[in-house]
C-alpha cells in the first residue's frame, strides 16, 4: 500500500485538521489564488453549493471543542446556554476567523438566530446571513419560500465576488456535491457493515476533514479511506450495535466517542455532522438549479429536532428506520446539555423506542466534557445488559 494513503497516514491528517482551531488549511487555500473567499456556517446545514459555485470555500465551524478555554464568550451568552455559542465567539473574539470573509447561521435554535445577530454586531465588516428555513413542506409554499431565500443567498454571494452566480455554476457545484454524499453515504454504508474495519472515532474525524477542504477533495479523501481501511483487515468484536443520536449540533469530544467505542459499543449510524449527510439523495443537475436545490431540502432530507415536521403521527419513524436498516440492537440519546430542540424531543423518542422493545439509554455532554469515565461506564453498562438481552 501506498505509505500516503494508508488508513494511519490518512487519520493522522484527519486529526491534524480536526485539532487546528487556527483553520490554517483554509489560510493554506486562500493563499493558493489571489481573491479566494471563505465563508463559516454553523451547523447543522447550509446550501453550500451556493458558496462552492461562487468560487467560495465553506467552511464548517462547530465550535472550539475541548482544546479551547473560553474567557470572553462566556460574558455573551447565560450560564444555562449550551458551550458553542460561547467558543464560536470565543474564536472569533481571539482573531481565530479572520481568514473567514463571512458567516452562515442556519435556523437550528433560538441561540443560534441570536448569534447570527451578535455576530453582525461584533464584526460589521464581514458578511452575514441568517439562512432562515422552510416550515411547511408544501411544494407551492415552503418550496417557493425556500427557493425564494436562495436566490437572495445567490445574488447576495454573487456581489460579494463581484460577479452574479450562473445556473451553469451551480449545477455543476451540485454536481460535485451529488458526489461528496455518495461518497459519504457509501462510508456509513461500510461502517455500518464492517464497524470493526471503520471505527467511528475514524469515520468521525475523515468527515470532520470536509468541513475545511474543498468537496471534490474531501470526496477524494472519503474513498482513500475505504479503499485503505478495506486493505488492512482488522479484528472484530462481540460489541453491541448502537444508533448515537442527539448530537446534531454542538459535538461531542472525540475522546466520547472513543470511550463509548472502548466501553464495547459498535456505533452503526449517528447524527454528527449533518452537513455532509442532510440531503440524503442526490439533486437534480437539469432545468432550474435553486428549484432542485429547495425540492430535495423538502422531501430528501434527514429527520431531526432541528427541522421542523408537521407530521406529528411520524415522529420516531426516522429513528426507527436507522435501527432496522443498520441492524442496530440499541440506542444511545447523546445530546449537549441545555440543547432544547434534543432535549425537548427526547422524551417522545423515547416513548417510540419503549414501544417497540428497543433498549436505549441517555446521558448529556458538552463540546468541552472531559471526565469520560461515567461515560464509559454507562455505555459499558448498556452494552452489557443489550447482550444478556439477546441471550435471554
Amino acid at each position: 500500500m501506498d505509505e500516503r494513503t494508508s488508513v494511519a497516514t490518512i487519520v493522522a491528517r484527519c486529526q491534524a485538521l480536526y485539532d487546528d482551531l487556527d483553520f490554517k488549511a483554509v489560510k493554506a487555500w486562500k493563499a493558493a489564488a489571489p481573491g479566494r473567499r471563505a465563508i463559516g456556517y454553523m451547523p447543522i446545514y447550509v446550501p453550500r453549493e451556493l458558496v462552492h459555485a461562487a468560487g467560495m470555500l465553506a467552511v464548517g465551524i462547530f465550535g472550539g471543542g475541548d482544546q479551547l478555554e473560553v474567557i470572553q464568550g462566556d460574558a455573551y451568552y447565560q450560564s444555562y446556554i449550551c458551550r458553542i455559542p460561547r467558543s464560536t465567539i470565543e474564536l472569533g473574539l481571539t482573531g481565530r476567523l479572520d481568514c473567514l470573509d463571512g458567516m452562515l447561521f442556519p435556523s437550528i435554535c433560538d441561540v443560534i438566530r441570536n448569534l447570527s445577530g451578535m455576530w453582525q454586531v461584533k464584526f460589521p465588516g464581514k458578511f452575514v446571513r441568517y439562512v432562515d428555513l422552510p416550515q411547511n413542506y408544501d411544494d407551492a409554499v415552503g418550496g417557493a419560500f425556500y427557493r425564494s431565500e436562495l436566490a437572495k443567498l445567490m445574488d447576495e454571494l454573487g456581489e460579494l465576488r463581484g460577479n452574479p452566480i450562473t445556473d451553469g455554476e451551480l449545477r455543476a457545484s451540485i454536481a460535485i456535491h451529488n458526489e461528496n454524499r455518495s461518497a459519504v453515504r457509501a462510508l456509513y454504508a461500510y461502517r455500518s457493515e464492517k464497524p470493526w474495519q471503520a471505527p467511528t472515532s475514524e469515520v468521525y474525524l475523515v468527515l470532520r476533514a470536509g468541513m475545511v477542504l474543498p468537496p471534490d477533495e474531501h470526496t477524494q479523501l472519503v474513498r482513500d479511506y475505504l479503499a485503505a481501511t478495506e486493505a488492512a483487515p482488522r479484528a472484530k468484536r462481540d460489541n453491541a450495535r448502537i444508533v448515537l443520536t442527539g448530537a446534531f449540533c454542538e459535538q461531542p469530544p472525540l475522546g466520547l466517542i472513543k470511550s463509548i467505542e472502548m466501553a464495547g459499543c459498535y456505533i452503526v449510524d449517528d447524527d454528527f455532522l449533518l452537513a455532509t449527510r442532510w440531503l440524503q439523495s442526490g439533486v437534480a443537475t437539469d432545468g432550474d438549479p435553486l428549484e432542485a436545490l429547495a425540492s430535495a431540502f423538502l422531501h430528501h432530507s434527514v429527520s431531526t429536532a432541528a427541522r421542523y415536521d408537521m407530521r406529528r403521527e411520524d415522529k420516531g419513524a426516522y429513528l426507527l428506520e436507522q435501527v432496522r436498516t443498520r441492524r442496530a440492537e440499541g440506542v444511545i440519546f447523546a445530546a449537549p446539555s441545555f440543547c432544547d430542540p434534543a432535549l425537548l424531543e427526547r422524551p417522545m423518542l423515547q416513548d417510540v423506542l419503549a414501544r417497540h422493545d428497543i433498549p436505549y439509554t441517555a446521558f448529556k455532554y458538552a463540546e468541552n466534557t472531559g471526565q469520560m469515565a461515567p461515560i464509559r461506564e454507562q455505555a459499558g453498562t448498556f452494552a452489557d445488559s443489550i447482550k444478556l438481552w439477546n441471550a435471554a
